[in-house]
């Protein structure tokens, strides 16, 4: 079963649910805030992305900026980026599409399509 984590408020998340909900996928649904990830899950969702871990911040955000970690993670190691980004689930960049082998970070319409076989 695929795996669809998001915060419900945001609007990125709102238009990938729809879209998962339009095109007939099966997922369970994890609010992100109320969830947040453990550093396993993190760690094992990077090995799978194949994306480089601050691919899985959410650069956006109010906290990832008043913590000013755009100066800061080019100094950190990966265990001090997944411990940090398994402190709260609103440093980490959302929706996240959670399958057995695969890990999409961010809406992307034809990346989701092709790893949902939709």
């Amino acid at each position: 079963m695929i795996q669809f984590i998001c915060y419900p408020k945001c609007t990125t998340c709102k238009k990938a649910q729809v879209w998962l909900d339009e095109n007939g996928i099966e997922y369970t649904l994890r609010h992100i805030k109320e969830q947040n990830p453990t550093e396993d899950e993190l760690r094992g969702w990077h090995q799978r992305s194949g994306l480089p871990l601050r691919k899985f911040f959410n650069t956006s955000g109010l906290l990832y900026k008043s913590m000013e970690l755009k100066t800061k993670l080019p100094e950190m190691s990966e265990d001090e980026m997944i411990s940090l980004l398994a402190t709260d689930g609103m440093l980490v960049k959302r929706p996240l599409l959670v399958g057995e082998d695969f890990v999409l970070v961010g809406f992307k319409e034809a990346q989701w399509a092709e790893k949902s076989d939709k």
